[in-house]
């Protein structure tokens, strides 16, 4: 224990001293930390340097004016020194200078001398650019200022100097792009839709609904078996009536036949017509010549009855509704829409309805109105959807469950609902430029369907959007720009292998 105190005493004993001499001879951190083996990444070494009591300055009176960060293996290997150093083959590492050249850039006619030992070439073909300092893979607030990797062994990237190649434009290493599942997909002109769900109602086509009355006084003789609800047929007797002025003008025109006036013609025959005669009535007055005591109306109309007013022996005025009928073969199913989703709605778009009572079937139709109102109580607008009802299941005033089609219902520039990301105040897609370039893009967006979403402007048919990690790409956009903009308040914070604390 003892023999092991006395070691260590004169182990930092060596070290203060060797750090004294070093300083009295002007010695680099570097050629002291490779002298005592403090060889590895560069900032390890450096560290290590400044616990040893090394100076990290460049020698004062250096041949070159630019300073040395560090050397590293001339094969590209992840091997760094903090001094000169040699291989075990015996060539030197190679020095990465503070002006950003690229290490060990040889000229086309470099031979083996030169990777051998010799003093690397700068390449005059093609010039590097310096590189300001190395900063977090992913997005971090850290830098450094040599080549280093994070906690996953992911590298650093380079910050250079001047503006970037593309303005807005981010670049992806390959093994990034594989392990973050990037995926992209061309832009193309789609129908954008998604159905609209709706509470409706039946009604009855107005224009389907007619009336029979009288256009004189009558009185009721005879009614025929039909009630509220029942089922007619066009020219179905409803109603058998009397009435003095119709037979007045029904004698009349028996006199005017036999005179020898055409049928159809004259005055009292254009009354009868005028009277609402039915043209039955009319044309057997013309063949019998006789006047029938009472006339028979018939039904206008296939259809219900939906409301009979008609009594056997009643007097009717003119004008008195004896029967109302309405045809159910299409009816019209009212639904209302939120006032937030009127701006999709649009006419002829397909709509489809469901009952609760008839499981299993879907009836089709199309918008054919909008009612341009808007209900102060439940802020709807109404909206009708015309239905084809042949067999005559759907019934006035049944509930129904709407689906309307909103959108274009044409093909517009469309793209997968997942490649817009919403910032909130605006809506952004990444574009694919390709080989790991990527350029976040502001859009307008149109109708949002179900799966697309629809481009006014920003992009045109033929590019290609990110749809999958998009996020991580607008974040990494975000964090270059924020970089960009600190500028020369940024290089500043950067550390240098010469700052101590």
């Amino acid at each position: 224990m003892r023999t092991a105190i006395v070691g260590l005493a004169l182990v930092a004993v060596a070290a203060g001293t060797g750090g004294y001499r070093a300083g009295q001879a002007g010695l680099t951190a570097a050629r002291l930390g490779e002298a005592l083996g403090l060889s590895g990444t560069p900032p390890v070494a450096a560290e290590r340097a400044e616990a040893a009591g090394m100076p990290t300055a460049a020698p004062v009176g250096a041949a070159s004016p630019e300073r040395v960060l560090y050397w590293r293996d001339p094969d590209g290997k992840p091997t760094y020194s903090a001094g000169p150093r040699k291989t075990a083959d015996g060539r030197d590492f190679v020095p990465v200078r503070d002006d950003g050249a690229a290490p060990g850039a040889m000229t086309a006619s470099a031979g083996p001398d030169a990777s051998a030992g010799g003093a690397p070439q700068r390449s005059d073909a093609a010039p590097a650019k310096r590189i300001l300092y190395y900063r977090n893979p992913m997005g971090l607030p850290d830098t450094s200022p040599v080549p280093k990797k994070d906690s996953m062994g992911m590298d650093y990237i380079p910050v250079y100097d001047g503006p970037e190649e593309e303005a807005g434009v981010v670049a992806i290493t390959p093994g990034r792009l594989q392990r973050t599942g990037v995926r992209s997909e061309q832009v193309s002109r789609r129908v954008v839709g998604r159905p609209l769900r709706v509470p409706g109602v039946v009604r009855l086509d107005e224009r389907m609904v007619s009336v029979v009355t009288t256009r004189t006084d009558a009185f009721v003789e005879e009614v025929s078996d039909v009630t509220t609800g029942s089922s007619v047929r066009k020219g179905q007797p409803l109603v058998r009536l009397y009435s003095p002025e119709v037979a007045a003008a029904g004698a009349q025109y028996v006199i005017e036949l036999r005179s020898g006036g055409a049928a159809g013609s004259g005055g009292a025959g254009l009354k009868l017509r005028n009277l609402g005669v039915p043209k039955e009535e009319i044309r057997g007055i013309e063949r019998t010549g006789k006047v029938p005591t009472s006339m028979t109306w018939t039904a206008p109309r296939d259809g219900i009855v939906l409301e009979r007013s008609a009594v056997d022996g009643m007097m009717t005025e003119a004008g008195n509704v004896l029967f109302r009928l309405g045809d159910v073969s299409r009816v019209w199913v009212v639904a209302d829409v939120p006032e937030r989703e009127v701006g999709n709605l649009r006419l002829g778009a397909a709509a489809r309805a469901t009952f609760r009572g008839l499981p299993g079937r879907t009836f089709e139709g199309r918008v054919d109105l909008v009612y341009p109102q808007v209900s102060p109580e439940t802020r709807t607008v109404k909206v009708r959807v015309g239905v084809d009802n042949p067999e005559g299941l759907l019934l006035p005033d049944m509930y129904a469950d709407v689906g309307i089609d909103t959108g274009a219902g044409e093909a517009v520039v469309a793209v997968p609902n997942d490649a817009v990301v919403d910032t909130g105040s605006s809506q952004v897609v990444i574009l694919d430029r390709g080989e790991g370039r990527f350029e976040p893009r502001p859009v307008t967006v149109g109708v949002r369907g179900t799966d697309l979403t629809e481009i006014a402007a920003g992009v045109r048919e033929g590019d290609r959007v990110v749809t999958g990690a998009n996020f991580l790409i607008d974040a990494e956009s975000n964090i270059r720009a924020a970089l960009s903009a600190l500028g020369a308040q940024g290089q500043a914070l950067v550390p240098t292998a010469e700052a101590k604390p």
